[in-house]
């Protein structure tokens, strides 16, 4: 058996399946197992499965559990030392594993690492979901090395260091398969978007560590399940944005900062409103009633964990940043803010 599983979760992803599965296996057949999951897709991928690749194995899930029930669903039924949970909308580059494995295992306590993730349509920028490790600041907004917000920087070697960072992407997450079946995965409640940074954050919470090895290199399309435009996906943002908050702020922190992101989410749904986002605007507000909705549900999940200062966060506001003092940078950033 060898000790790592790259498992593809697809859903009606059958078009990128026969774009980018034969790369997949062909940079992956030396070092890792590769398997795709499927939430039940109705587009024909696993009939491509069955016909063009027989050999691979499939796990078949009953629903749609989304990513992260989807993914922890799966990963129940397979065994290895690395779980590389990988989408669909991935072209790999040879000798893509090797490198993350290595650095995975000078340290026990590394939890989990990111390959550097460029964007499939150009190749010489960042991509949205990753780039080169990703951040929150104090009031849990994400950005990444090569990504703030919308601006996506070009690579020009600048955050080619290996280094620790606060979130690994969960478009191309290599993790500990014993630490993510000891810990209980991905929140099945996120259904999608963030489920990786509450994990993450649960680790370091528990002092483990999170990498960046940007000598491996990926491209990812980015959207392939949802467009980066979508009612759904702002809906998904600020409801898992706030469960994550939740879960894992420290005590003396969750007040503060739930009060700040109320009047920040009202201004963001404001913009939404004034650019005609109709939608968006309403997603903002189901997202509030479904989080609160859940109280209950939420209490008993923080009660289980174990709330601490985790490193990594840049104490500053990166909306103010970026929007107000104009900074697209993640090099702009102020390096003391970051603890």
């Amino acid at each position: 058996m060898k000790k790592t599983a790259v498992v593809i979760l697809n859903w009606n992803g059958k078009r990128f399946l026969e774009k980018f599965l034969p790369g997949v296996l062909e940079n992956s057949r030396d070092t890792a197992t590769v398997i795709v999951a499927d939430n039940a897709s109705d587009d024909g991928s696993l009939e491509f499965m069955a016909t063009h690749y027989p050999e691979v194995r499939v796990i078949r899930n009953d629903r749609n559990y989304g990513f992260a029930e989807g993914y922890n669903r799966a990963l129940a039924r397979v065994e290895a030392k690395y779980y590389v949970l990988l989408n669909s909308d991935i072209e790999v580059t040879p000798g893509w594993i090797a490198p993350v494995v290595e650095c995975m295992e000078k340290d026990d306590r590394i939890a989990a690492c990111q390959p550097k993730v460029l964007s499939y349509h150009n190749k010489k920028h960042f991509e949205y979901a990753g780039a080169s490790g990703g951040f929150i600041d104090k009031y849990g907004y994400p950005f990444c090395r090569g990504r703030l917000f919308l601006a996506l920087e070009e690579d020009r070697g600048q955050y080619d260091t290996e280094r620790d960072i606060f979130w690994a992407t969960g478009a191309c997450l290599f993790v500990r398969a014993d630490l993510y079946r000891e810990h209980g995965g991905l929140d099945g409640d996120f259904f999608a978007h963030m489920e990786e940074i509450d994990f993450c954050w649960r680790m370091k919470n528990l002092g483990y560590r999170i990498r960046v090895c940007p000598s491996s290199t990926v491209y990812h399309v980015g959207g392939g399940t949802l467009p980066k435009s979508s009612a759904r996906k702002t809906y998904l943002n600020f409801r898992n944005n706030m469960s994550l908050l939740y879960k894992n702020l420290p005590s003396h922190r969750l007040i503060k900062v739930f009060v700040a992101r109320f009047f920040l989410d009202i201004i963001a749904s404001g913009k939404f409103l004034l650019e005609g986002h109709f939608s968006d605007f309403i997603a903002v507000i189901r997202a509030y009633i479904s989080f609160y909705g859940s109280a209950g549900k939420h209490r008993k999940k923080r009660k289980a964990l174990d709330q601490k200062k985790a490193t990594e966060i840049y104490r500053g506001n990166i909306a103010l940043e970026y929007f107000i003092r104009r900074k697209k940078r993640f090099t702009q950033l102020n390096p003391g803010k970051f603890s």
